[in-house]
């Protein structure tokens, strides 16, 4: 085996196999065993130093790289965004589960756009209400692509511009189209695509390994699907902060460890009552702290 180690990017792992790309030269390896000793689990997408194999023979992967960020679910480091994709329908849009999702990606440092699929599966009034929520979103930094039809050669030629020396996950609710959505983007990738469980209203996982593929000058990965996202690496204390627009306002609440509840003069509180922060926005707040809380979520009929 050849003593001249080699750094390079994690971009598949496969049964303890683990695949390292330098350039365009692709390097298979197994982990060192002293790694598990040292609690070091490498993932897709870390930058990691290796021996590589003389011939037909594997190569050692001896050590990972300091990472920006990690993932848990699902488990990718050094990620520079994230495309949520959410449908229109089957399985419904629901802001508080985009709102989840966001608020994780704020806990990781990624920034996050939004992809709307299923355009034709509802009535225009309801595809209105949607796109209109959305803009709200890109109010906050959070930009959104969709089209009508589905798929739109412009929209998709929007987002593979975003992808240029960035690693980007596809991710979001199970059943959303995110393997369609990069087959479209990736021509011959033929990612496996599921059908949805209409009485389940959600997807069947169909993803089963990470992997990265290079494109349009990036690194693109198709993760595997949630049916739910519990909140995750999140406390009462920084939750506050996972909300953009909260903290762009918060220095003019009274007291500087408002946590935009019951406080007087809380400059968020005014925000919402005003229309300048999202009412959905505040209320998915709530939600979350009260179950961080420990507390039972009070739903309202409406």
């Amino acid at each position: 085996m050849s003593d001249e180690q080699k750094t390079g990017r994690i971009i598949r792992q496969i049964s303890g196999y683990f695949d390292l790309a330098v350039g365009d030269t692709i390097y298979r390896t197994r982990a060192r065993g002293s790694l598990r000793k040292l609690q070091v689990s490498p993932v897709v997408g870390d930058f990691a130093r290796f021996t590589p194999g003389e011939g037909e023979k594997l190569g050692t992967l001896e050590s990972v790289c300091e990472r920006d960020n990690l993932l848990v679910r699902p488990p990718v480091a050094n990620v520079d965004q994230a495309l949520l994709v959410v449908a229109a329908a089957e399985p419904d849009f629901s802001l508080n589960l985009l709102d989840r999702f966001l608020v994780y990606l704020e806990g990781q440092r990624i920034h996050a756009a939004i992809y709307l699929t299923k355009t034709d599966l509802v009535p225009a009034t309801r595809l209105a209400e949607i796109t209109h929520a959305l803009a709200g979103y890109a109010a906050i930094g959070y930009r959104s692509f969709h089209s009508e039809p589905p798929f739109g050669p412009a929209t998709l030629d929007a987002v593979r511009r975003t992808f240029a020396d960035r690693l980007t996950i596809f991710t979001g609710q199970t059943g959303a189209g995110k393997s369609t959505l990069l087959n479209h983007l990736v021509p011959g990738l033929e990612l496996a695509t599921g059908e949805i469980s209409k009485a389940l209203n959600r997807g069947r996982h169909t993803t089963r390994v990470t992997e990265l593929f290079a494109t349009d000058g990036g690194l693109v990965a198709d993760t595997p699907g949630f049916s739910s996202l519990d909140l995750l690496d999140v406390t009462l204390d920084n939750l506050r902060d996972r909300f953009p627009e909260f903290v762009a306002v918060a220095g003019d609440c009274k007291f500087r460890s408002c946590q935009h509840l019951a406080e007087p003069k809380c400059a968020v509180k005014a925000a919402v009552e005003a229309g300048t922060i999202m009412q959905s926005r505040y209320d998915d707040y709530v939600q979350f702290h009260t179950e961080l809380a420990g507390k039972r979520p009070v739903y309202t009929k409406k």
